[in-house]
């Protein structure tokens, strides 16, 4: 019988990933908190600005000098805390096929009809029909086969909104987007998070995924949909610590 102190720790190893399940039992899942991520700090501790405002509070710029500000300006995300769209449409088909064949064959065969006399003495005293002129003989053969194939079709269109966090000393803008919509009981999450180049960006402030260096994008969700489709947390052990 397992010991106390191990059977309380088994359920507790049990019952604390379970905790997040339980956690919206009954009710809709909650949202991701905004102001504790790295979005909400760069735009609240935004970089200093480059272009310094005139006498007075007043911008002494053009509406035609090209700046930011003007009315052919450039507003492009460019420094921290700035936002951009990220559009990520994804169609990829990938399909890869294998084939392997092996057999072998091997015989081998052992005889000692004279080795002494010993093999005629034992004849003697075995069962009729034996003997030991061909002491040892052996014949094996062995043949495999494999067969694999992969195949993948992906289709995702999305569009995000990303945050500049960083931008880095040769230019380069780290970027991170977050986006959460709930139905329901069933909360959609999207996350991008990787580098880009300002060049990259179009005139509308937008950029494809194929442009993100490092690009991580995760798309899921979380509720009571998704519960169900994850198999239980002692079936998960058990196939973690199963041999067969």
């Amino acid at each position: 019988m397992m010991p106390r102190p191990l059977l309380a720790l088994a359920v507790l190893v049990l019952a604390v990933p379970a905790c997040g399940r339980v956690g919206h039992i009954g009710r809709e899942p909650e949202f991701t908190p905004i102001t504790d991520d790295a979005q909400h700090d760069a735009m609240v501790y935004a970089s200093l600005p480059r272009i310094l405002p005139g006498e007075g509070g007043i911008d002494r710029a053009s509406l035609w000098d090209g700046g930011r500000q003007s009315l052919l300006g450039d507003r492009r995300a460019m420094n921290r805390g700035d936002i951009m769209t990220v559009v990520i449409e994804i169609d990829e088909k990938a399909e890869i096929s294998n084939t392997t064949a092996r057999s072998r064959s091997g015989s081998e065969s052992l005889a000692i009809p004279d080795l002494f006399g010993f093999p005629e003495r034992i004849n003697e005293s075995i069962t009729d029909g034996a003997s030991l002129d061909s002491a040892v003989s052996l014949d094996s053969a062995s043949q495999s086969k494999g067969n694999g194939s992969v195949k993948r079709n992906e289709k995702l269109t999305l569009r995000v909104a990303a945050t500049v966090t960083q931008v880095l000393p040769n230019g380069v803008l780290a970027i991170q987007g977050s986006q959460e919509v709930r139905v329901n009981f069933e909360l959609r999450e999207l996350l991008v998070t990787g580098f880009v180049r300002p060049a990259d960006i179009s005139r509308q402030n937008e950029i494809t995924y194929d442009k993100i260096a490092s690009a991580r994008i995760s798309y899921g969700g979380r509720g009571q949909i998704s519960d169900m489709q994850q198999p239980r947390i002692g079936q998960q052990v058990l196939d973690a610590v199963l041999p067969f």
